[in-house]
């Protein structure tokens, strides 16, 4: 049985489709919709845990990442 892993997706509009990023491993994906990018982030995350060894995923994985807001004085 798989177990499951919890990560953060980022998803952004760039130009006429969005950018899905995954901090904790610095993988990105790409699509046409959020929809789209979500589930091609899944999927190269999916081919990265199927073909990556242990010790890569030890050397990528972030496992502390905070999303927040900040301000700061613009122009």
């Amino acid at each position: 049985m798989q177990r499951q892993q919890r990560l953060t997706a980022i998803i952004e509009r760039e130009d006429e489709g969005f950018v899905a990023l995954c901090p904790e491993l610095d993988i990105a994906s790409q699509g046409s919709s959020i929809e789209d990018a979500r589930a091609n982030l899944v999927e190269a995350l999916t081919l990265f845990f199927e073909s990556a060894s242990s010790s890569e995923v030890d050397r990528r994985f972030h496992n502390e990442v905070f999303v927040t807001q900040i301000e700061v004085p613009v122009g």
